[in-house]
């Protein structure tokens, strides 16, 4: 290893640390302006090698920032089950990034040793990035970085972020997971999406059609790559492909969600299924024009009630007693979760906001579906329940209905990426479920109305002091803010509201939902107003909306 450690420190000097930059490694990894990252990849390819050798098995390196700009980049790790990097490691990932350059071979030594790691075990990396300018210079440093502590690389090259989770699983899978390479992958899915649309009788063309926009983002390259696999079980024009405009400039799922309306570079007319990815191609949202050109969002919440509804009916009709159920965060619309439970009976479990929260608690039951708002989501499959369905497709006694049922859970399984959310994945699975059902987007949009709700934000001089409870909806501190909350909600019909504190900066996010929008406006503000008098808050006080 110490020779090691001198190539580290020879290469590392190639490089440097900008002085006084202080990254955290977050959710999302490390994400910033593109100019500052060099440093941070080498190092995550270090780390990476370490995890390697801890966990004996293949990790994953993802090169993208996802929805954000053009300019920024990004880079996460890949657990070996696809999932996202163990929390210790992620303060880890942290130290690294922020040793300086004579520190760095300490730092790695202090991970060394307080994980017990056998220096002589083996390390394979996977490296993806996305179609970033800067993503090409960075990836060579991650790569770098792993070369340097003598760890095998394989370089996918241009890939989704879920693509990689996929490969990472496949490989530490043994390949029971799939194949793990990119024909593979649309192989699996695209065969388990030709055989549940074998369920769907006379779709014509106009129902096969869809239009994509694809953030002028990796998305619309791999979705083109993808479409000679489907053999014409779904039409697809895809917009914002990145032949001219910027990546997430005015279009992706982001935009479309936040700001309530299509993405630039995109007509919609009425009757049209129209979703957009987001730039690294793992969220998605559905969307479409009414006969008078009003627009309407379909988001995670309205994907998490029909993927769900659909599983559940298919269990019923399988004859299975597999618990299902579907995880929100309190930003979940409240008409969806009462459509769940009241309508449908399908249990719902709500988490604290983030991807890692609702895929833990997912794992708790038989089948676990979840879904961000904003479009972040997919289904997870216990083993237990995979088993169960198997045996029941291969069982030659049980009668046609429980057998059709069966084979088509079966596909489901197939088609779902169940180490992340995949938008390319998701959207399969949402076209199948509409053809089978019969439904046009309309009809799925009208299973309930969303609730008029409203988001804003108060800044504050230290988002500290709110501390909250029963999955962020209620406030413990400051003393009387939940108080102040629930005696404001008394004042409106259908309400409810809640404030949690940013992630990454000193302002407290403000949720409200009401019977009308008007309401929602109303109750938000005067719940942003007794933030700012409780919580500290700094500048001039919150504005009515109206």
């Amino acid at each position: 290893m110490m020779a090691q450690f001198e190539e580290v420190s020879k290469q590392s000097s190639l490089h440097p640390k900008p002085a006084g930059l202080v990254l955290q490694y977050g959710t999302a990894g490390f994400r910033t302006n593109s100019k500052h990252l060099d440093h941070i990849m080498f190092r995550v390819g270090l780390l990476a090698v370490l995890r390697s050798k801890k966990t004996k098995a293949t990790i994953g390196i993802m090169v993208t920032a996802s929805h954000n700009p053009e300019e920024d980049n990004g880079v996460k790790l890949v657990d070996p089950m696809g999932e996202m990097l163990a929390a210790t490691w992620e303060s880890y990932a942290t130290t690294l990034a922020n040793a300086e350059q004579e520190e760095l071979i300490s730092a790695l030594n202090e991970i060394i040793e307080k994980e017990g790691i056998d220096k002589s075990q083996e390390a394979s990396v996977f490296v993806g990035k996305d179609t970033r300018s800067s993503s090409a210079s960075l990836s060579q440093a991650v790569l770098d970085g792993v070369h340097a502590l003598g760890g095998h690389s394989k370089d996918y090259g241009l890939v989704t972020t879920p693509q990689l989770h996929y490969m990472v699983c496949c490989e530490n899978t043994q390949g029971k997971y799939g194949d793990a390479t990119v024909e593979g992958y649309y192989k699996k899915l695209c065969q388990a999406f030709t055989q549940l649309i074998e369920n769907a009788s006379n779709r014509t063309d106009d129902q096969k059609h869809i239009c994509v926009d694809g953030a002028n983002g990796i998305g619309a390259l791999k979705l083109r790559e993808m479409m000679s696999h489907l053999n014409k079980g779904l039409l697809v024009t895809i917009f914002n492909d990145g032949s001219k405009g910027k990546l997430n400039h005015q279009c992706g799922a982001d935009f479309v969600k936040v700001q309530q309306k299509p993405p630039t570079g995109i007509e919609v007319h009425p009757g049209d299924r129209c979703c957009s990815f987001d730039g690294d191609a793992d969220r998605i949202v559905y969307y479409f024009a009414d006969s008078q050109q009003v627009f309407h969002l379909l988001d995670g919440d309205k994907i998490a009630t029909l993927i769900s509804t659909f599983l559940k009916e298919l269990l019923i009709q399988a004859g299975l007693n597999l618990r299902i159920a579907v995880v929100q965060t309190a930003y979940a619309n409240g008409s969806s979760t009462h459509y769940l439970e009241n309508t449908m009976n399908v249990t719902v479990r709500c988490t604290k906001t983030g991807v890692k929260h609702l895929h833990h608690a997912a794992l708790e039951f038989d089948v676990g579906v979840y879904f961000e708002a904003n479009g972040h989501g997919t289904v997870l499959f216990s083993k237990a329940a995979e088993d169960k369905i198997q045996q029941l497709a291969q069982d030659s006694s049980i009668d046609d209905e429980r057998k059709r049922a069966a084979l088509m859970l079966q596909s489901t399984i197939n088609v779902i990426n169940q180490t992340v959310g995949d938008a390319l994945s998701d959207m399969l699975l949402i076209e199948a479920i509409l053809a089978i059902r019969g439904m046009t987007v309309e009809q799925w949009d009208r299973i309930y109305t969303d609730l008029p709700n409203r988001q804003l934000k108060v800044k504050v001089s230290d988002r500290r002091v709110i501390d909250t409870t029963d999955a962020e909806r209620r406030a413990v501190s400051p003393a009387g803010l939940q108080d102040a909350i629930d005696g404001l909600v008394k004042n409106y019909r259908e309400a409810r509201s809640f404030v949690r504190p940013s992630g990454t900066e000193d302002v407290v996010r403000v949720y409200a939902e009401a019977d009308t929008q008007e309401s929602a406006d109303a109750l938000a503000h005067e719940v942003s107003l007794a933030v700012y008098r409780l919580a500290g808050g700094v500048g001039d006080e919150p504005k009515p909306l109206h």
